[in-house]
């Protein structure tokens, strides 16, 4: 009987061993091997699985492995990949060891002639670059002229797409920086007596905030026309409430004194789309349209740009169906449309990928349009995803013809979107244009935190559109309102007729998406400087401004929404008011925060209506309106203006 219950306690010992053995979580922190930084967005894998995570901000990861016999593989842009042994070990920290040097010291001989003098200045940068994978070169926003060719140069200018540059002094034999980016010119006030009406396209495009903060990363103050606000503001999501009735969003109005001008009014305007329902997911057709062109040989586009994909291939549902589309001198199709329940090939040919050739951006755009729609998905997410830099040289290249081949294939029900990558020959003005041309929207991705954040946390939300065409029309009331000025929708403003006409593309809304706009608002009877006045008309009498029957006359404005459900052509009418008794001095973090975001992109465009805005003023309301930040994104947004603030004053 002893002996028995001895092997029945022996057995139970094995199993229970055997259990604990067999699956427990690791945890640990993933730092610099030099600068000791913590390493955010770095790939955990357990080897022979479909097992990952990835660093949270502060270099933590937790991951689920099998026995004592588990090897984790640590894998991140620019850093050698590292594996560990698990053994009996529950928390497993890691150094890895940059690709490249950490320091660059570079010596700039600077010769200025003037009048009364001539001088030789020095100036030496020894400078730690920052942990991070986005860039592979240092730029310094500093302007030149070299003794010898007496030649102006500005160093921003000469930035490098191909590596660090260790010590690198002859910066004539850099490559030019080619970036381009298309004229902004901020919206001016203007009078409700002759423009009552206000209409623009939604954007929920973010690649100009990731596009600034690699600037600023680099240590460049950003390119005026590289700063659309709108994408700034809408970069953040915010807590607005989700819709409770059957329209696919919900809507926010409020208004109050505009931070930058003590006597104007900022109207806030605040959409949240309904959130995703996991439980009824529809079956999702991708083709990944890859640009392998020469151009994206270094090592923040096309590696970064496979890592990206991986990581999205690895959170997509084994139903959901694959195709990768590349072009160089010519486009091909290296994989055809594959159940992601595959996966191993598909992560496979992602790795075969390769650089090299001139750019067919059209002819790949034709191609991956006729992959989605052979292997189109009734009722389900239809979608290319175009990686590049966006160097379309060979075809179609012009930014009014890849338009026209984009708006030609937008009614076939599939959907468009547009990641950058890379600097140095960055065109960003192409991207832009095509992106606003077809269903769908642009990201910019500068490093792999931003990878994970488009590609892990919001792309399975991103691919389930629950609105298209979605445009807003402001009408004001010229009883209260002198003069009015929409912040940023540049590029994104329809004519007055277009909100009626079903025909007008305007932009997409994706599952728990929120889309943000502000109005600066000067009223009747104040004084500024940006006036809103306009003489006598000669020719016509001016109406009198009449309340209509019916309406209260203390609207400030009217706000009407218009949207057509993913798969519809007749668009939806929603009507929402905004009196002048819901003007407050008590605005929500939501307000104080995006007015923060949009004071500091007029400062950044150098706006003439910037007004009272100074850096500090966007850092106390940045701070104040800061919230919960679970991922840290607003507190790295004051990170990026305190930087942008010392970079302002060289």
């Amino acid at each position: 009987m002893k002996h028995q219950i001895r092997i029945t306690t022996i057995s139970l010992a094995l199993i229970l061993f055997s259990f604990s053995s067999y699956a427990k979580l690791i945890k640990g922190v993933v730092k610099d091997n030099v600068t000791n930084n913590a390493l955010s967005g770095v790939i955990v894998e357990l080897k022979n699985s479909n097992i990952t995570t990835t660093t949270d901000k502060d270099g933590k990861y937790g991951i689920e492995v099998s026995g004592e016999n588990s090897i984790l593989i640590f894998r991140f842009i620019n850093y050698k990949e590292k594996e560990v042994f698990v053994g009996n070990q529950s928390k497993v920290n890691v150094r890895l060891i940059a690709l490249t040097p950490h320091k660059a010291l570079s010596e700039v001989r600077v010769s200025e002639q003037k009048k009364e003098q001539q001088k030789e200045d020095y100036y030496m940068y020894d400078m730690e670059v920052p942990a991070v994978q986005e860039e592979s070169i240092m730029i310094y926003n500093k302007s030149i002229r070299t003794k010898s060719s007496k030649k102006s140069m500005s160093l921003s200018k000469v930035a490098s797409s191909y590596g660090y540059v260790d010590g690198f002094s002859d910066y004539n034999a850099l490559p030019p920086n080619t970036e381009s980016y298309d004229e902004l010119r901020d919206n001016t006030f203007v009078s409700p007596v002759k423009e009552p009406l206000s209409t623009f396209s939604i954007d929920v495009d973010a690649a100009s905030y990731t596009n600034i903060r690699r600037m600023v990363s680099m240590g460049q103050y950003p390119l005026k026309d590289a700063v659309r606000i709108e994408e700034m503001i809408n970069y953040f999501n915010y807590d607005y409430p989700n819709p409770k009735g059957s329209d696919p969003f919900s809507i926010t109005l409020e208004a109050s004194v505009a931070p930058w001008n003590a006597k104007h009014k900022l109207v806030h305007i605040g959409l949240q789309g309904k959130p995703l329902d996991y439980d009824n997911i529809s079956q999702s057709n991708l083709v990944f349209l890859i640009d392998v062109s020469g151009s994206m040989s270094a090592t923040n586009k096309l590696p970064l740009l496979k890592s990206s994909m991986k990581m999205l291939v690895n959170k997509l549902d084994p139903k959901d169906r694959v195709a990768i589309v590349v072009y160089a001198g010519a486009a091909g199709l290296v994989l055809p449309s594959t159940p992601v329940s595959e996966k191993a090939t598909i992560i496979a040919a992602l790795d075969n990928l390769k650089s090299g050739g001139s750019t067919a951006g059209g002819q790949g755009i034709r191609l991956a349009y006729k992959v989605a729609k052979e292997n189109l998905i009734a009722d389900g997410n239809n979608r290319i995803i175009l990686a590049t830099d966006g160097d379309f040289n060979v075809g179609a290249s012009s930014n009014s013809d890849m338009v026209k081949l984009i708006e030609e294939k937008r009614d076939d029900g599939i959907f468009l979107t547009i990641t950058g990558f890379g600097m140095g020959n960055y065109k960003d003005s192409k991207m832009e244009q095509i992106s606003n041309a077809g269903n769908g929207n642009y990201y910019y991705i500068d490093n792999i935190k931003e990878a994970q954040k488009v590609f892990v946390d919001e792309m399975r939300a991103t691919l389930f559109t629950i609105a298209k065409d979605v445009k807003i029309q402001v009408e004001f009331n010229p009883t209260y309102v002198k003069s009015y000025r929409l912040i940023g929708y540049v590029n994104r403003k329809l004519a007055a007729e277009d909100f009626n006409d079903d025909t007008k593309d305007a932009g997409e809304l994706g599952a728990g998406h929120t889309v943000t706009a502000l109005y600066e608002i000067i009223p009747v009877g104040v004084n500024s400087s940006f006036g809103g006045d306009v003489d006598a008309l000669k020719y016509q009498v001016e109406e009198t401004v009449v309340a209509p029957k019916g309406t209260s006359s203390n609207e400030m404005l009217t706000v009407k929404f218009r949207y057509k459900k993913p798969d519809g052509n007749t668009s939806k009418l929603i009507v929402k008011t905004l009196s002048m008794t819901q003007l407050s001095d008590k605005t929500s973090e939501n307000f104080k925060f995006s007015a923060a975001v949009a004071e500091f992109g007029m400062l950044l465009r150098d706006s003439k209506f910037k007004s009272n805005s100074s850096y500090e003023a966007v850092i106390a309301l940045a701070k104040s309106s800061k919230g919960i930040d679970e991922n840290g994104y607003r507190a790295e947004f004051i990170k990026m203006v305190e930087s942008s603030m010392l970079l302002a004053e060289k």
